[in-house]
C-alpha cells in the first residue's frame, strides 16, 4: 500500500524521540524552532509537574510538538517476587553500605490517564504518542477530540495493524537498533524482534497509515536510507542525547561518547521491561536479562538506592545508559543544527 504524507505542518520530516530523563521543554522546543517535531516525555511527571513543563514548551515555541505517555497496565506488586530479586541484590546492597530496606520506590512510571488528560486538553498539542500500544478507547476518544495526532510504536508487522486498526493515524516502526524501551505490547518474545531495515518495508507494505522510521538513525545518510525505504519521517532519539539542550547526566554524556558505547544490549535490569543501553557493570555480572527481574516498573524500586550510591561515586556502574546501536551522530551541539544536518539530508535523498 501506499503510504499517506502527512501535513507537514503537523509532522515535520524529523521527530525528536521522547527520551524521559534525558529531555524536558528545552530540548523539544528547540527542535521545533528548528523546524522538526520536538517531544516531551510525560510517562514520569507528576500532574503538577505535566503541567509546567506544558506551559513552559508552549511559551518556548509556536509550533507543533509531540507528548508521550506509555500505556502499560500496572501490575500487581509480588511480595516473593520482590524478596527474590532483593537477594539477588544483596551483595551489591551489602559492598555499597546499604540495606534493601532503604530502597526507594524509584522514578514511578504512570500509565496515560483521565488525570493526565485533564491536564493535556487546556493544551490541545498537534501530536501526542504511546509507548507499549494504545490507550482505552474513551481515553484515545478524548485525545482524538481535541484534534490531536495519535502516534505509537510497533516493533513488528501484527503490531502496526493492531495499531491500525485500533486508531493510530500514524505509526513509529521501532527497529530492534533503538535505544531505550521497546515499544512491544502483543509478545513478550524478544525473538519477535528485527532491525530498522528489515521492519521499515514490511510495516509500510503492509498499513495505509504514515510510517515513521525509527531505531539506528543517528546520521544524514540513515535519514535518506529510511526515507528510501518508504518512511513519512524518521524518529531520532540517540543522537540527540549530547546535545545543549538535553538534560542528559555528565555520567551518561560521557558513556555516550566513549568506546563503551559501542556495546549495548536489551536490559530488563533497572524497570522490568526490555530497553537498550550502554552494557555496564551490573548488565555484565548478572546479565542483561535476569529472569528475577521484577515486572515493569517495579524492578526500577531496588535498583534506585544502588544507582544513587554509584553514582555520588562517580560511576554509572548501576545507571541505566539509554543509547541506540549507532551512537556515532552523538556530538556535543545545539540542537538546532542536529535538526537542520538531519532536515537537510531528509529534502536531498
Amino acid at each position: 500500500m501506499t503510504p499517506q504524507i502527512l501535513p507537514p505542518d503537523l509532522l515535520p520530516a524529523i521527530v525528536q524521540a521522547p527520551m524521559a530523563g534525558a529531555n524536558n521543554h528545552r530540548l523539544a522546543a528547540a527542535v521545533c524552532e528548528a523546524g522538526g517535531l520536538g517531544s516531551l516525555p510525560a510517562a514520569m511527571l507528576s500532574p503538577a509537574d505535566l503541567h509546567s513543563e506544558l506551559q513552559e514548551l508552549q511559551h518556548a515555541t509556536q509550533r507543533p510538538y509531540n507528548v508521550n505517555f506509555f500505556c502499560h497496565t500496572p501490575p500487581t506488586p509480588d511480595a516473593q517476587a520482590q524478596a527474590d530479586w532483593q537477594a539477588t541484590l544483596t551483595p551489591y546492597y551489602q559492598a555499597m553500605g546499604l540495606t534493601p530496606n532503604t530502597a526507594s520506590s524509584g522514578a514511578a512510571r504512570v500509565p496515560f490517564n483521565h488525570t493526565a488528560a485533564d491536564v493535556l486538553e487546556a493544551f490541545r498539542p498537534a501530536v501526542v504518542s504511546f509507548h507499549f500500544g494504545l490507550p482505552a478507547a474513551d481515553l484515545l476518544a478524548r485525545v482524538k477530540s481535541w484534534g490531536s495526532l495519535v502516534l505509537s510504536s510497533a516493533t513488528t508487522v501484527g503490531e502496526a495493524l493492531w495499531l491500525q486498526a485500533h486508531g493510530a493515524d500514524a505509526i513509529i516502526a521501532q527497529g530492534l537498533e533503538a535505544g531505550g524501551h521497546r515499544g512491544m505490547f502483543l509478545s513478550e518474545d524478544l525473538s519477535t524482534q528485527i532491525g530498522t531495515l528489515a521492519l521499515l518495508p514490511q510495516i509500510v507494505q503492509a498499513v495505509n497509515v504514515p510510517v515513521i522510521a525509527a531505531g539506528g538513525i543517528a546520521t544524514p545518510a540513515g535519514v535518506a536510507a529510511a526515507k528510501a525505504l518508504g518512511a513519512a519521517a524518521v524518529q531520532i532519539g540517540t543522537a540527540y542525547l549530547c546535545s545543549h539542550e538535553a538534560t542528559t547526566s555528565a555520567l551518561h554524556r560521557n558513556a555516550l561518547q566513549s568506546n563503551a558505547a559501542q556495546h549495548t544490549a536489551l536490559t530488563n535490569l533497572f524497570t522490568g521491561r526490555p530497553a537498550r543501553g550502554i552494557v555496564n557493570r551490573v548488565m555484565r555480572e548478572l546479565g542483561a536479562m535476569h529472569p528475577q527481574a521484577p515486572a515493569f516498573p517495579l524492578a526500577t524500586a531496588d535498583m534506585a538506592p544502588l544507582r544513587a550510591a554509584a553514582e555520588a561515586q562517580g560511576n554509572s556502574d548501576f545507571t541505566p545508559l539509554w543509547a541506540g546501536q549507532n551512537t556515532s551522530g552523538c556530538r556535543t551541539a545545539a540542537a538546532a543544527d542536529i535538526t537542520h544536518d538531519f532536515l537537510k539530508a531528509w529534502l536531498a535523498a
